[in-house]
């Protein structure tokens, strides 16, 4: 899917799929969305998947199987190591932040109050995904954080770092 990316939402709220939804469908980058209501549903569309998805948007909190196991499972299956990863949560929680940084997560997406909030962080991270996409770059240098608060609001003051670090080097 060179030209179009192909996204995959695991959420287990369904209000926050139908949001996510009806932002993603108004962002205008070609995407297709696929959504799972659990971790397990992930894992199984992941396994039975014939086209890996460009990137998850992966929610922390999921009963049975949660974002953080999911996360771990997917970095360590080597078929999924060019998929991208994005936290999508409600937590803005510095630990989650870096516990997920740590498992391999390349974006940690803090989920806004505000419709056209999301848009335009969806907007961004899609259009920077695609780029990722369309000119083969490396997905395992770049993480961006999109929080609410005082320090980030917007896409714009987005915090990007840019790594370039071995998928096998664990940092602690």
């Amino acid at each position: 899917m060179a030209n179009r990316l192909h996204v995959v939402l695991a959420d287990d709220d369904d209000d926050d799929r139908m949001i996510f939804e009806d932002a993603f469908n108004q962002v205008r980058i070609g995407h297709t969305l696929d959504m799972v209501d659990d971790g397990y549903a992930l894992m199984q569309y992941l396994e039975n998947a014939t086209e890996f998805p460009d990137i998850i948007f992966l929610d922390l909190n999921m009963p049975g199987k949660s974002g953080k196991e999911c996360l771990k499972e997917i970095r360590a299956d080597p078929k999924f190591r060019e998929v991208a990863v994005a936290i999508y949560s409600t937590s803005a929680s510095a630990t989650d932040l870096e516990d997920t940084f740590i498992a391999g997560a390349n974006i940690y997406v803090k989920k806004p109050s505000d419709f056209l909030e999301l848009k335009k962080i969806l907007a961004h991270i899609l259009s920077i995904s695609k780029l990722y996409v369309t000119d083969g770059l490396n997905r395992n240098n770049f993480m961006m954080s999109f929080l609410e608060g005082p320090k980030v609001r917007t896409p714009k003051s987005a915090i990007v770092l840019p790594l370039d670090i071995p998928p096998d080097v664990r940092l602690n």
